[in-house]
């Protein structure tokens, strides 16, 4: 069965690293230890494109983790307009890779449109099981 967790963030810059520990150490406490790395700097992105881009002023995203036994999957959901782009820029440009990472370090990525608003969503494969009944790195 899967796990569910989610929870509400306020439109603020704080609200970032606030994402980040809620997300780690509810991985954490369900026991997945896997890509910690990854998963935290994708939460990372995903809320900040949030809070620079799709909460409206006085508003709040929604952040959801679900586990199961084949996969991570990580939800920002916003209110704001505007579906966003993985833009392909050149290595001179000086912003818009967040979503290019994302992209490249989960197993899935994508957005999902709502009226309002949007889901930005990345799933992120389990590790296989060894036969002592625990996860390879």
């Amino acid at each position: 069965m899967p796990l569910l967790r989610q929870r509400r963030f306020p439109r603020a810059r704080r609200s970032v690293g606030a994402a980040r520990i809620f997300a780690v150490e509810t991985l954490q406490e369900w026991g997945y230890r896997d890509r910690q790395d990854d998963i935290r700097l994708c939460v990372s992105e995903l809320a900040t494109n949030a809070v620079l881009h799709g909460v409206p002023p006085g508003r709040e995203f929604l952040l959801a983790l679900t586990v199961d036994d084949a996969s991570v999957r990580i939800e920002v959901r916003d209110s704001g307009g505007g579906v966003p782009v993985v833009k392909e820029g050149g290595a001179e440009e000086t912003g818009g890779r967040g979503l290019r990472l994302v992209r490249t370090l989960a197993d899935d990525f994508g957005v999902t449109a709502h009226n309002p608003g949007k889901t930005v969503w990345t799933v992120f494969k389990a590790a296989p099981v060894c036969d002592a009944g625990e996860r390879r790195s």
